[in-house]
Protein backbone atom coordinates (compact mmCIF):
# COMPACT_ATOMS: atom_id res chain seq x y z
CA UNK A 1 0.00 0.00 0.00
CA UNK A 2 1.37 3.35 -1.21
CA UNK A 3 0.99 6.08 1.29
CA UNK A 4 1.68 9.63 0.62
CA UNK A 5 3.80 11.73 3.46
CA UNK A 6 1.59 14.84 4.16
CA UNK A 7 2.86 17.68 5.89
CA UNK A 8 0.69 18.76 7.99
CA UNK A 9 2.26 21.94 9.36
CA UNK A 10 3.15 23.67 6.13
CA UNK A 11 -0.79 22.74 5.24
CA UNK A 12 -1.99 24.09 7.99
CA UNK A 13 -1.95 28.01 7.33
CA UNK A 14 0.32 28.53 10.23
CA UNK A 15 2.99 31.81 10.27
CA UNK A 16 6.11 31.44 12.11
CA UNK A 17 7.60 34.46 14.07
CA UNK A 18 11.26 33.85 14.79
CA UNK A 19 11.71 37.00 17.64
CA UNK A 20 16.32 36.74 16.92
CA UNK A 21 15.29 38.29 13.76
CA UNK A 22 14.38 41.26 15.84
CA UNK A 23 17.46 41.14 18.10
CA UNK A 24 20.34 43.63 17.37
CA UNK A 25 22.52 42.58 14.88
CA UNK A 26 25.37 45.20 15.78
CA UNK A 27 27.94 44.79 19.06
CA UNK A 28 26.68 47.42 21.27
CA UNK A 29 29.29 49.78 23.50
CA UNK A 30 29.24 50.72 26.70
CA UNK A 31 30.01 54.29 28.02
CA UNK A 32 30.50 54.23 32.07
CA UNK A 33 29.97 57.94 33.32
CA UNK A 34 32.11 56.66 36.49
CA UNK A 35 35.59 57.26 35.69
CA UNK A 36 34.82 60.76 35.23
CA UNK A 37 33.72 61.00 38.75
CA UNK A 38 36.00 62.62 41.49
CA UNK A 39 36.74 60.40 43.86
CA UNK A 40 34.08 57.97 42.43
CA UNK A 41 31.31 60.09 44.02
CA UNK A 42 30.76 63.57 42.53
CA UNK A 43 31.05 65.43 38.62
CA UNK A 44 32.60 68.22 38.63
CA UNK A 45 31.70 70.11 35.78
CA UNK A 46 34.67 71.58 34.61
CA UNK A 47 37.02 68.31 35.32
CA UNK A 48 34.13 66.56 33.49
CA UNK A 49 34.21 68.85 29.99
CA UNK A 50 37.93 68.36 30.28
CA UNK A 51 37.91 65.06 30.13
CA UNK A 52 35.05 64.88 27.16
CA UNK A 53 37.05 67.21 25.07
CA UNK A 54 39.71 64.73 25.08
CA UNK A 55 38.04 61.44 24.86
CA UNK A 56 38.76 59.87 21.41
CA UNK A 57 35.23 60.04 20.09
CA UNK A 58 35.91 58.39 16.88
CA UNK A 59 36.68 54.91 18.70
CA UNK A 60 32.60 55.08 18.82
CA UNK A 61 32.35 55.78 14.99
CA UNK A 62 29.19 53.59 13.46
CA UNK A 63 28.38 51.57 16.79
CA UNK A 64 25.73 51.45 18.86
CA UNK A 65 26.50 53.43 22.33
CA UNK A 66 24.84 52.73 25.80
CA UNK A 67 25.39 55.84 27.89
CA UNK A 68 25.20 54.96 32.12
CA UNK A 69 26.91 55.17 35.25
CA UNK A 70 27.41 52.42 37.49
CA UNK A 71 28.83 54.54 40.45
CA UNK A 72 26.36 55.10 42.60
CA UNK A 73 26.11 59.02 42.23
CA UNK A 74 23.73 61.71 41.35
CA UNK A 75 24.61 62.38 37.70
CA UNK A 76 22.99 66.06 36.40
CA UNK A 77 21.42 65.47 33.20
CA UNK A 78 23.15 68.01 31.04
CA UNK A 79 26.38 65.52 31.42
CA UNK A 80 24.21 62.77 29.01
CA UNK A 81 23.32 65.88 26.80
CA UNK A 82 27.16 66.22 26.68
CA UNK A 83 28.21 63.31 26.06
CA UNK A 84 25.06 62.78 23.44
CA UNK A 85 26.31 65.75 21.66
CA UNK A 86 29.55 64.45 21.40
CA UNK A 87 28.41 60.84 20.12
CA UNK A 88 25.95 62.98 18.03
CA UNK A 89 26.68 61.96 14.03
CA UNK A 90 29.51 59.43 15.16
CA UNK A 91 27.64 56.77 17.06
CA UNK A 92 25.22 54.82 15.08
CA UNK A 93 22.46 54.43 18.12
CA UNK A 94 22.75 56.27 21.72
CA UNK A 95 20.39 54.87 24.68
CA UNK A 96 20.59 56.02 27.56
CA UNK A 97 21.13 52.80 30.19
CA UNK A 98 23.14 49.70 30.30
CA UNK A 99 24.22 47.18 27.12
CA UNK A 100 21.01 45.24 28.19
CA UNK A 101 18.69 47.63 28.71
CA UNK A 102 19.84 49.09 25.29
CA UNK A 103 19.37 45.40 23.59
CA UNK A 104 15.66 45.52 24.90
CA UNK A 105 15.00 49.03 23.83
CA UNK A 106 16.92 48.13 20.45
CA UNK A 107 14.60 44.30 20.17
CA UNK A 108 11.33 46.28 20.44
CA UNK A 109 12.30 49.55 17.93
CA UNK A 110 12.71 46.62 15.62
CA UNK A 111 9.66 45.26 16.71
CA UNK A 112 7.86 47.96 16.13
CA UNK A 113 7.99 48.15 12.31
CA UNK A 114 6.61 45.02 12.11
CA UNK A 115 3.73 45.18 9.34
CA UNK A 116 0.72 44.11 11.43
CA UNK A 117 -1.30 43.95 8.47
CA UNK A 118 0.42 41.04 7.06
CA UNK A 119 -0.58 38.98 10.35
CA UNK A 120 -4.55 39.61 10.20
CA UNK A 121 -6.83 37.11 10.53
CA UNK A 122 -3.55 34.58 10.41
CA UNK A 123 -2.64 32.01 12.77
CA UNK A 124 0.25 32.87 14.49
CA UNK A 125 3.10 30.78 16.19
CA UNK A 126 5.76 33.03 18.12
CA UNK A 127 8.83 30.65 17.55
CA UNK A 128 10.37 29.16 21.27
CA UNK A 129 13.99 27.79 20.65
CA UNK A 130 16.41 29.62 19.02
CA UNK A 131 20.56 29.99 18.80
CA UNK A 132 20.26 33.24 21.13
CA UNK A 133 18.53 34.42 24.87
CA UNK A 134 14.98 36.12 24.20
CA UNK A 135 14.18 37.99 26.86
CA UNK A 136 10.58 37.70 28.19
CA UNK A 137 9.68 41.42 27.14
CA UNK A 138 9.91 40.10 23.61
CA UNK A 139 7.27 38.10 24.30
CA UNK A 140 5.08 40.12 25.97
CA UNK A 141 5.91 42.74 23.24
CA UNK A 142 5.03 40.68 20.31
CA UNK A 143 1.92 39.47 21.73
CA UNK A 144 0.61 43.27 22.24
CA UNK A 145 1.29 44.17 19.09
CA UNK A 146 -0.40 40.91 17.20
CA UNK A 147 -3.16 40.41 19.56
CA UNK A 148 -5.40 42.98 17.82
CA UNK A 149 -5.34 41.26 14.78
CA UNK A 150 -4.64 37.70 14.50
CA UNK A 151 -6.72 34.72 14.65
CA UNK A 152 -5.09 32.98 17.40
CA UNK A 153 -1.50 33.45 18.61
CA UNK A 154 0.62 30.17 20.06
CA UNK A 155 4.18 29.70 21.36
CA UNK A 156 6.41 27.03 20.43
CA UNK A 157 7.31 25.07 17.34
CA UNK A 158 4.67 24.38 14.49
CA UNK A 159 4.37 20.91 15.62
CA UNK A 160 3.88 21.62 19.03
CA UNK A 161 2.28 24.13 20.70
CA UNK A 162 1.01 26.32 23.76
CA UNK A 163 -2.25 28.52 22.99
CA UNK A 164 -2.10 32.31 24.17
CA UNK A 165 -4.83 34.18 22.52
CA UNK A 166 -8.14 32.73 20.44
CA UNK A 167 -10.48 35.22 18.87
CA UNK A 168 -13.93 34.65 19.97
CA UNK A 169 -16.21 34.11 16.68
Amino acid sequence: MDSIIQNKVSESGLVTIDLEKFLPTKPIVSFDLAPFLFMGQILKEKDFRESMQQQEWLNFSGKAIAVFCSADAIIPAWAYMLVASNLSGIASEMYMGTISDMEKHLTIKAMSSLQVADFEDRRVVVKGCGDRQIGEYAYMEITRILRPVVKTLMYGEPCSTVPVYKRKP
